[in-house]
């Protein structure tokens, strides 16, 4: 069975004037002819192209292909062991990429002026925008949402430094109370809640008594703040909430 160059050409989804250069470079050269003088390739020529297209497609110049190609201590079962390792660094790469992008695309909406690389950095695997669309939905036009557009959009990697290792530093403190049995609504316990309101007052808006009560019933019913505060300490985001809503009560 052998086929044409037009055939081929559709294939394999290139040009004809592509093969056509293959041929006269002597890159891939068909194995046969026609009566007429036509370009016949066999299934061989065709394994063969798959494996130039295989190449470049991963960026490499023809000259290279070709020494890959030819090269006799190189079986045909090395060609796709090798081309199996450069297609999975492919993969990985491309993942590496698309996670960039996306932090991209999220820090231009939040505001957050930092590199993919710095949010990688400051955040770790916590990534604090992913609850930017439910946020906008639930709050974008309440004063209090546009206050924190507009004061983080001006926050450096710096900045963002700073307030992720304080919130660390408290989310660390009220674990540690936790596990002195403390109740959630000791002195303690709300003391702690006022502080956590304040750093939201500082870093992002005037959270008010009944705003904190708000997002900590979030940290209950919604599983991802439930995981986050758990992940810290098992039932922390309970423990939280009640100090919140407690220490609301005591300033009310």
């Amino acid at each position: 069975m052998s086929y044409s160059v037009g055939q081929v050409a559709a294939f394999a989804g290139v040009t004809v004037r592509t093969l056509h250069h293959y041929d006269e470079i002597g890159l891939l050269s068909p194995g046969g002819r026609s009566h007429a003088g036509h370009r016949r390739y066999e299934d061989e020529d065709l394994d063969r192209l798959q494996q130039i297209l295989f190449y470049r497609e991963l960026g490499f110049p023809l000259d290279e292909v070709a020494v890959l190609l030819d090269d006799p201590d190189v079986d045909p079962a090395e060609h796709l062991r090798r081309q199996h390792g450069l297609l999975t660094e492919r993969i990985e790469q491309l993942q590496r990429m698309a996670t960039a992008v996306e932090h991209a695309m999220e820090a231009k909406k939040m505001g957050i002026k930092l590199t993919p690389e710095e949010k990688f950095e400051v955040f770790g695997d916590f990534d604090p925008d992913e609850h930017a669309e439910e946020v906008e939905q639930r709050w974008g036009s309440t004063e209090a949402y546009r206050e924190s557009q507009r004061r983080t959009a001006s926050y450096t990697k710096e900045d963002w430094q700073r307030i992720q290792d304080e919130t660390n530093g408290l989310n660390q403190r009220i674990a540690d109370l936790m596990a002195t049995g403390a109740a959630a609504g000791s002195p303690e316990a709300m003391d702690l809640a006022e502080e956590h309101r304040q750093q939201i007052v500082r870093f992002y808006y005037d959270c008010t008594y009944e705003i904190h009560t708000c997002i900590a019933e979030m940290y209950v019913t919604d599983e991802r703040f439930a995981a986050y505060y758990d992940a810290i300490r098992p039932g922390m985001g309970a423990y939280l909430r009640d100090a919140i809503q407690a220490n609301a009560a005591r300033n009310a």
